[in-house]
């Protein structure tokens, strides 16, 4: 008798179990899975949006000198071509081991088709780049320019005036080189002169 009751609550459990879960229900809910850049499968995928295509290094070359100059160029599948020469030059006693120059020159398409050429420079007056694509800022007035050759002549009378005071000055000279230091790296540290 337990058994037939025990069976007989089995089904009924079983019964209601199947009955509660919908027929029409999907249990996977499935949808179409998106590729690998989530665009759905029945989207055209844009090209712009597309970042798995594989681009061939066409040309590579590398030279590099003992005395840290060096050449280096290369061109890809997609039309971008790079031509970079570097080297070492002397610029004071603040750059001791001296000033890394690059020149250069790259090209690419853009996405209307349109060559774009840039020439390079990157030496101590930092990175300077010209194009046809890039604009060229206005002429600085004439009255603003005399205003800021007048600063930057008093920057280097005021320097001048350093320089001769660290001379007849020890205790001054080591100042002087601690400020020197401190611009080096980033922190400023006011000025040294007293009235």
């Amino acid at each position: 008798m337990k058994l037939v009751l025990s069976t007989l609550l089995c089904l009924s459990l079983m019964l209601i179990s199947c009955t509660a879960i919908p027929q029409h229900r999907n249990i996977n809910n499935h949808q179409p899975h998106p590729n690998a850049n989530n665009i759905p499968l029945d989207e055209k995928p844009d090209p712009r949006r597309e970042t798995s295509t594989w681009i061939p290094i066409l040309k590579y070359n590398k030279e590099q000198s003992e005395d840290g100059s060096y050449k280096t160029e290369y061109e890809t599948g997609n039309n971008i071509i790079h031509e970079e020469t570097g080297f070492l030059k002397d610029f004071s006693e603040n750059n001791p081991n001296g000033v890394l120059v690059q020149h250069g020159q790259y090209s690419y398409q853009s996405p209307e088709g349109e060559t774009i050429n840039v020439q390079y420079t990157a030496d101590e007056r930092g990175f300077r780049a010209t194009g046809d694509h890039i604009p060229t800022p206005p002429a600085i007035p004439e009255e603003i320019q005399k205003g800021l050759d007048q600063i930057y002549a008093g920057i280097k009378q005021q320097q001048e005036r350093l320089e001769q005071r660290a001379k007849s000055d020890p205790e001054f000279a080591k100042k002087l080189e601690n400020v020197r230091l401190a611009n080096q790296n980033g922190q400023y540290v006011g000025p040294l002169e007293n009235p």
